[in-house]
């Protein structure tokens, strides 16, 4: 897939890049305090030299004509233009990051357009599945292939607790207590009146495939409640 390979080399730079702006934005942090220190130090000294001056009475009293030396002026206008700098910086960190990820987003979208092909080159043959042919259909089976020997959605199994924005079809079956698409490793549960029968395995706290008949939490449940009447 030559798309993936160019996204790898395109990601490639982005750390030193950003690392290149965040050590620009810290030059800058430094500079600015330097210079507003200063600023703060002349500006309070030229108030105390004005209140001296309004006391003493060789200064007028007119606000019009108070006013900063061109020095602190030019300090404050130096801090504005260092802070200015530091949010193109930051700018174009976030845009640069930005890009790669609708990048990233593309890319995804031809992986599931892919997917998407190669299911339907496979017929409905395929999609009949291992299931109905293979006499160990149940007994808590695990299966890389979903409910049936339907091929599974997504590419690889996703971490719990993160969600890829990927064009799911409308039509394909849901299952698990999540009720999602098939994905991952999943297991089926040996009640053969299960509503749902087949769950992924971080949905149901499994890390390796049970050995023997595998019940899913709900038919336990009612298995429970039926002994405890």
């Amino acid at each position: 897939m030559g798309f993936v390979e160019d996204f790898q080399a395109s990601i490639e730079s982005v750390p030193a890049m950003l690392q290149r702006n965040y050590s620009l934005m810290r030059d800058l942090d430094k500079s600015l305090l330097g210079v507003r220190q200063q600023n703060e130090q002349r500006c309070e000294q030229e108030i105390e030299d004005i209140k001296r001056g309004i006391e003493s009475g060789s200064i007028t009293p007119d606000a019009s004509l108070i006013r900063f030396s061109d020095e602190a002026l030019d300090e404050q206008k130096h801090c504005i233009r260092i802070a200015d700098e530091k949010v193109t910086l930051a700018i174009q960190a976030y845009d640069m990051v930005d890009a790669h990820i609708q990048q990233l987003d593309q890319y995804m979208r031809k992986l599931e357009e892919l997917r998407q092909e190669r299911e339907l080159a496979a017929g409905a043959d395929n999609a009949a599945g291992v299931s109905n042919t293979d006499p160990n259909t149940r007994s808590g089976r695990a299966t890389e292939s979903g409910r049936g020997g339907r091929k599974k959605s997504r590419l690889a199994a996703e971490p719990p607790g993160v969600e890829l924005e990927l064009p799911v079809d409308p039509n394909e079956p849901t299952y698990c207590i999540c009720n999602q698409v098939s994905f991952g490793k999943m297991v089926a549960c040996d009640n053969a009146n299960c509503k749902i029968e087949w769950f992924h395995f971080d949905c149901v706290g499994l890390k390796e495939q049970p050995k023997g008949k595998w019940y899913c939490p709900n038919c336990i449940g009612m298995q429970k409640r039926r002994k405890g009447k």
